[in-house]
């Protein structure tokens, strides 16, 4: 399975189109994390520069995991077996994680694990259909390495739903061709048309969602109960190299 980390995804990032993409992602994911604080906020998979998204975080620390030491994330480990403490996480942004995994399943069902009690999670994927669906029709178009494992807006809100998790927003944008080779305007006309006339042919889609709080609270014995993990992460194990939280401004 090819990863974000990938060096043909992160050629592509660099094309004039990746770049485009990523500048109005960065867009979208600060609007998302607006209002979003905490202790903890979590990075899953390298999408372009590591500080491209954490930078917007309003959480005090922040950390980036990835599959591979590609890149030099925080953390290296499975998204599927976190190193990361339970109930630990305010925060955790996917970008385009699930696009290029064959376990997605595992990985909401992780991410869940892991956030705490109203924690909120924001996801970015390519949407399988609208403009980008007809890129088998056009020479040289085409996702990024990779992403082969493109989910419906509809079919992750049903996930999630079924996590008992609150949808709160969804937002469609990046309406450009995909073509990586042609020049990309940075006017912001198109995004503002497409999202008023014709949402549907977005290229990709953000949606945010908050864990609900649960309204049982189990008793374990005393003896059974385990001491609680302040710093937010697990200790080192063999699925993590190292990790690190940004704490910069």
């Amino acid at each position: 399975m090819q990863g974000l980390s990938s060096h043909k995804t992160q050629d592509w990032l660099q094309s004039p189109l990746g770049e485009a993409l990523v500048q109005q992602e960065a867009r979208v994911v600060e609007d998302a994390f607006d209002g979003i604080f905490g202790e903890h906020c979590l990075q899953l998979g390298i999408w372009g520069e590591n500080r491209t998204f954490i930078r917007f975080t309003r959480t005090q620390r922040c950390a980036l995991i990835a599959e591979t030491a590609l890149g030099e994330p925080g953390a290296v480990g499975e998204f599927h077996r976190l190193p990361v403490e339970s109930d630990s996480i305010d925060a955790i942004l996917l970008p385009h994680t699930l696009d290029f995994s064959d376990r997605p399943h595992e990985i909401l069902r992780e991410v869940d694990r892991v956030l705490r009690a109203n924690g909120h999670l924001v996801i970015l994927g390519f949407k399988p259909g609208g403009l980008w669906g007809l890129r088998r029709l056009i020479p040289g178009a085409g996702m990024p390495p990779g992403a082969d494992h493109t989910i419906s807006q509809r079919r992750i809100r049903d996930w999630l739903k079924l996590l008992d998790m609150r949808i709160q927003s969804e937002t469609r944008y990046f309406f450009r061709w995909p073509l990586p080779r042609k020049s990309v305007s940075a006017s912001q006309k198109w995004e503002r048309r497409g999202q008023a006339l014709w949402p549907e042919l977005a290229a990709c889609y953000m949606l945010t969602a908050q864990k609900r709080v649960s309204t049982l609270t189990p008793v374990r014995p005393l003896w059974r109960r385990k001491p609680k993990v302040v710093t937010g992460l697990a200790e080192p194990s063999t699925r993590v190299s190292r990790i690190r939280f940004d704490t910069s401004d």
